[in-house]
């Protein structure tokens, strides 16, 4: 049956149930659909607005399939990358729509398996890279790729065991943080050469079950410890540029197939106006840059990736303006969760708040986010930084 024909309301099981699935589980409901929020720990953010909630351990996969069997979801969505994603190809055998696919979350959630993808068969231009499953590996793989390097778990998430490496004598420590920070079982890590780029991109790329595939306007961003902090849209490409992201984004979207909302990221890398595009990574959902949309663009890339999962039309992705997002962090470690600072936040024109209502706070965590537009990028960009800086989040407890 075509998606699209099938009756509602849908029954969607997102499994994570933080921040972006929480605007999944939003963009859900307002098409009448019934929302199933699993996360490893009560009282997620997605499960506060969820029609129901379930704890479990997300790696396991026994808890995992009997999760699924229990709701018999129209489609399971994978909103994180901590999972045993071996239960959902077992699930999809079963009959049950996993979103974009079993293997597409497998082969995204490592590294290793995306990188080797995208350079070898797909032929995409990414930075120079090797693996290594020793410290004495490592050392032989970063010295022919030219110090500094970048070495990662092959399975990590939100920057956790990234190093960057400037000399011979750094990659034990550089080995230590990559097994400390590394989801799952296995020691390997990716090394690769560092590259001095001009910017970073997330190209939010929409695949249909039964239409063309579709592009947001691209998006720039910063990171730091791994983490975006703050993006703005629409990034500033020339158009051989964009229509390289784009060519890329699609053939690699293409190679996993299934329908749904990808975040790909590009490094933009030379002089300006010759930058080189250059392939980073993906993710298989919807992306923490992306949280601008929900002020810049027609449609939110919530909206656009339920849209898609469901088989609904997109008639089109237009921008609304210069628009821009910064994270608000918390300061400390602890329990009940206190902001200060909103209504001040709030005074700055044509400005969102968003508090994400995680329930414990420790340094560095994304606790919430300002949005706001502008009639240029660096207006939207400073109206989101003033707003950002006046909200304090600590633990009260």
């Amino acid at each position: 049956m075509d998606p699209a024909a099938r009756p509602f309301p849908r029954t969607l099981l997102l499994l994570g149930s933080g921040e972006l699935g929480k605007e999944v589980a939003i963009a859900a409901q307002r098409l009448g659909c019934q929302v199933v929020a699993v996360d490893r720990y009560a009282g997620a953010p997605a499960m506060q607005v969820a029609d129901v909630s379930e704890v479990i351990a997300m790696t396991d996969p026994e808890a995992l399939k009997a999760v699924v069997r229990r709701h018999r979801p129209d489609v399971v969505i994978p909103e994180i990358e901590a999972l045993a994603v071996d239960a959902l190809a077992e699930l999809e055998a079963e009959g049950i729509t996993v979103i974009p696919t079993a293997r597409a979350t497998a082969v995204t959630m490592n590294r290793d398996r995306i990188r080797d993808m995208a350079a070898g068969p797909l032929g995409l231009r990414t930075a120079r890279f090797a693996y290594a499953e020793s410290a004495e590996e490592l050392l032989a793989a970063a010295e022919p790729l030219g110090f500094p390097v970048v070495v990662k778990p092959v399975m990590s998430s939100s920057g956790k065991g990234q190093s960057v490496v400037h000399d011979r004598q750094g990659l034990a420590a550089a080995w230590e943080a990559a097994q400390a920070g590394a989801r799952g079982i296995g020691t390997r890590v990716i090394v690769e050469e560092f590259l001095r780029f001009e910017l970073e991109i997330t190209l939010l790329t929409v695949r249909q079950w039964n239409g063309p595939t579709l592009f947001c306007p691209p998006i720039g961003h910063i990171q730091e410890r791994g983490d975006y902090q703050c993006s703005w849209q629409p990034a500033a490409l020339g158009p051989d540029q964009l229509a390289a992201a784009q060519e890329m984004a699609r053939a690699v979207t293409d190679a996993l197939g299934g329908a749904g909302l990808f975040g790909v990221e590009f490094f933009l890398c030379g002089e300006p106006g010759r930058e080189e595009v250059v392939f980073s990574e993906l993710s298989p959902r919807p992306h923490d840059t992306g949280l601008v949309t929900l002020m810049g663009q027609n449609l939110s890339e919530f909206e656009l990736h339920v849209r898609a999962v469901l088989g609904l039309p997109i008639p089109g992705i237009r921008s609304l303006g210069p628009a821009a997002s910064r994270v608000i962090l918390a300061s400390d470690q602890g329990a009940a969760v206190r902001f200060e600072g909103v209504a001040e936040a709030l005074r700055e024109p044509e400005t969102q708040v968003l508090l994400f209502g995680k329930p414990d706070t420790r340094p560095f965590r994304r606790m919430g986010v300002a949005l706001a537009r502008g009639g240029c990028e660096q207006e939207a960009r400073d109206r989101a930084d003033a707003a950002a800086e006046r909200i304090s989040c600590r633990a009260s407890s």
